[in-house]
């Protein structure tokens, strides 16, 4: 195979002049785009440069313009050809390239580099200098990364949107979370609710994720009818953290629908009310009647539990740790591993809360 002394001459005379490996793989990735973008042409065309081939032609090229595309390499000036396709109608159109679309400035890492700094809490205005390290001196405006985080938010609600009959959604996982958010020019927690479900197949997948002004009946209220009209069908189970406007909220749609209290929820509850020499212990008591194998099991750890915790001198420890997790409660209990979840009967309803 012949070598392509021309190119290499330019790349080595790159490597001399400005110094150093970066300028000469930004040289030869320069050339790869010229040769993809030749490629996709000539399949577009059905014929090479300078080939006479009446029966594949489809159209002519005209010349070349400047192009400037930011990878993640840093800003590539390449010469995009340009052509002029035969219809079917027998007119002429203009040849756009698939790879390299129209408008575009920059490589879709770049624009995810851009988005997960803006996620991060960094305002439009640092991102370029956040940024610089990749960008290498490309051009990127204020206006740029607004218009490419608008287009996010309007991805974002698409997905929201999404129909869920495909899902096959049988358990539901609902909580509460509270990030700080910056409003104006202070930070302040704000409530995000969270919905998680479980196909069939043991698959978690996230099913919608809102900012809400407090975590009422109402806003929970609002979630469940919006999964409701994406065609969710009927959960068996759902996991609550214990919120009673969100087990309110799921009674007023479904009615016999299972809900069970988070276990590390309550868990969490135990240790806050246990002393700080008890909770790793109290932890690993607490896991052993959760993952135990049958509802004689629960019972033997529950009285277990107790009989450790009995000379406690904290009564909230003490009363919890009695309750320990009921028969009913492992019923219920969604143990999801991996992508593997087991569900033992759900006949009867959980307790509320610990």
């Amino acid at each position: 195979m012949a070598k392509d002394t021309k190119n290499e001459q330019r790349v080595e005379g790159a490597v001399k002049t400005a110094g150093g490996l970066e300028m000469a793989i930004r040289q030869r990735a320069r050339l790869m785009i010229d040769a993809i973008v030749e490629e996709e042409l000539e399949q577009a065309l059905g014929a090479a440069p300078s080939v006479r081939s009446q029966e594949t032609r489809t159209g002519y090229r005209h010349g070349t313009r400047e192009r400037t595309l930011t990878t993640s390499l840093g800003p590539t000036t390449f010469a995009m050809p340009r052509a002029r396709l035969t219809t079917a109608a027998g007119t002429t159109e203009e040849w756009r390239s698939a790879l390299v679309p129209r408008y575009q400035r920059r490589s879709a890492q770049v624009d995810e580099a851009m988005l997960g700094v803006y996620l991060s809490g960094t305002n439009t205005r640092r991102i370029k200098g956040a940024l610089a390290p990749l960008l290498r001196g490309g051009p990127l405006s204020k206006d740029a990364v607004s218009r490419l985080v608008g287009r996010l938010a309007d991805d974002f609600e698409t997905w929201r949107q999404r129909d869920l009959a495909a899902d096959g959604i049988q358990y539901l996982m609902l909580d509460g979370w509270y990030p700080k958010v910056r409003i104006g020019k202070r930070r302040v927690r704000v409530p995000v609710l969270v919905t998680l479900g479980v196909r069939a197949d043991g698959d978690r997948v996230i099913l919608d994720v809102r900012l809400v002004g407090d975590e009422s009946t109402a806003a929970w209220r609002d979630v469940i009818h919006s999964l409701v009209a994406r065609q969710i069908g009927i959960p068996t189970l759902a996991v609550i953290d214990g919120n009673p406007g969100l087990a309110a909220a799921l009674r007023e749609q479904w009615p016999t629908l299972a809900i069970q209290r988070c276990t590390t929820h309550k868990l969490r509850n135990l240790q806050a009310k246990a002393p700080a020499r008890l909770r790793e212990e109290l932890a690993e008591e607490y896991r052993r009647m959760i993952y135990a194998d049958s509802r004689a099991a629960v019972d033997q750890a529950r009285c277990a539990a107790s009989t450790t915790f009995a000379g406690s001198d904290n009564y909230f420890c003490r009363r919890r740790v009695s309750k320990g997790v009921s028969p009913t409660t492992w019923r219920h209990s969604v143990i999801v591993v991996g992508r593997s979840v087991a569900v033992s009967d759900v006949s009867a309803e959980a307790p509320a809360g610990a």
